[in-house]
């Protein structure tokens, strides 16, 4: 039987409603990858902010983060596997602009990340998230358009009125990776934008030839994670998941407040 990897979403799966992870499901995970096994996560945050929320999970295996722009080493932090836009993305962001949707736009400027977002252009629900990464490193204010658009750029969150969003969604949803929902905690409309490539599913299946796996076990809650559960050969949805993602999932296991993931794996 060959080696099986488990991955898990983490807000809304693996982390309970208030961010954070629980005693009991850091240490059946940690049991898990003490005895050999392979488990990681594959989240829209960033290596940053997951670490942080994950604090107590020893998982020694890369993890990935941006909703699968990149797969990291959570040993030696190397970037292992890295999508990055393409030159065209310069357009998108153009149009953006012209509709007054100014977007977070993250980018490696001279080989270090940051998130750039225009200081003046700022709406209640982007100041509201900004809030939560006060002190972040990667923090970068910017002064134009044209400072905004920088760099390798490789993530573009646009947080506004869902009306406004969604021509977007609908324009590039064919050319690029593109995330159209609700934040979990906020509530606010999002639309993310990665390049094509940059997939949970993706990902899952670069980290499994990578780590030569045979089979993969996923764990969700949202729309975004329908592209991992399609690769997976068993996906299980927690019960507070989104009904689409239910209907993808081998079965339903207990909440993300109720460790769920956890149980599963337990048992």
């Amino acid at each position: 039987m060959g080696k099986c990897l488990y991955v898990s979403d983490l807000d809304g799966t693996l982390l309970r409603s208030d961010e954070t992870i629980s005693e009991y499901t850091c240490n059946v995970i940690n049991k898990l990858t003490e005895n050999g096994g392979l488990f990681s996560y594959a989240t829209a945050r960033s290596y940053v902010t997951a670490k942080k929320v994950t604090k107590g999970l020893n998982a020694k295996i890369p993890l990935i983060v941006y909703n699968g722009a990149f797969v990291i080493d959570n040993v030696s932090e190397e970037i292992l596997i890295s999508n990055y836009f393409h030159d065209e993305i310069k357009e998108v962001l153009t149009e953006l602009f012209t509709n007054d949707i100014y977007p977070i736009v993250y980018s490696y400027i001279d080989s270090i990340e940051y998130f750039l977002f225009l200081t003046d252009k700022c709406n209640d629900g982007m100041r509201a998230f900004l809030n939560t990464r006060r002190g972040d490193k990667r923090w970068r204010e910017v002064q134009s358009t044209k400072e905004l658009i920088q760099g390798n750029m490789f993530y573009i969150t646009c947080i506004d009125a869902k009306e406004k969003l969604k021509p977007f969604f609908e324009k590039y949803k064919e050319k690029y990776h593109v995330v159209f929902q609700q934040d979990i905690y906020t509530k606010e409309q999002w639309l993310e934008i990665m390049p094509l490539e940059a997939s949970k599913a993706n990902a899952i299946l670069q980290l499994k030839e990578l780590l030569k796996c045979s089979k993969v076990v996923s764990f969700g809650d949202g729309t975004n994670d329908i592209d991992m559960f399609n690769i997976s050969d068993e996906a299980y949805a927690v019960s507070n998941a989104v009904d689409e993602l239910k209907q993808a999932a081998t079965a339903v296991i207990g909440s993300n407040n109720e460790d769920g993931v956890a149980k599963w794996l337990e048992n």
